[in-house]
This record gives structure tokens, C-alpha cells and sequence, in this order.
């Protein structure tokens, strides 16, 4: 019985070393493939359209807005 036990607790050892080395060789070669992506394909930086800064909102959208949220405030008064 105690020679099953050993041999029991050796094959648990001898598997989860092999798991750790194997998560261990995943990171390192997702380590290396990460970094060889940067190098060689680098990231280019985007240039956004600039947007014209107005100083006020448009009237036309404020009264469209108020209408919308008074409709549905009209709708929903029960709720």
C-alpha cells in the first residue's frame, strides 16, 4: 500500500511539473512572439480629423433635445 502511495504522489508530481513547464514555455513564447510583432510591424499612430471647437450649442439641437426628453417624460409619468 505505501509503495502505491509513492508512486501515486510521484506521477502527481511528475505531472504538474510537466503543466508549469508547459505554461511556462506558453509565456515565454508568447513573450517573444509579442515582441517580435512590435518590432517589426510598429504601431502607427492615427491622426484624428480636429474638430472645430464651438463656443455654444446649437439652439435647434437644445430644442430638440427638451422636446424629446418632455414627450417622454409625458409618456412615462405613470411609470
Amino acid at each position: 500500500m505505501n509503495e502505491m502511495l509513492s508512486a501515486g504522489i510521484e506521477l502527481m508530481l511528475i505531472g504538474m511539473g510537466m503543466v508549469y513547464a508547459f505554461l511556462a514555455m506558453l509565456v515565454v513564447a508568447i513573450t517573444v512572439m509579442s515582441n517580435l510583432v512590435r518590432h517589426y510591424f510598429p504601431e502607427v499612430p492615427t491622426k484624428f480629423p480636429e474638430q472645430p471647437v464651438v463656443p455654444g450649442n446649437d439652439k435647434a439641437v437644445v430644442a430638440a433635445i427638451t422636446a424629446a426628453v418632455l414627450q417622454y417624460r409625458k409618456k412615462h409619468k405613470n411609470g
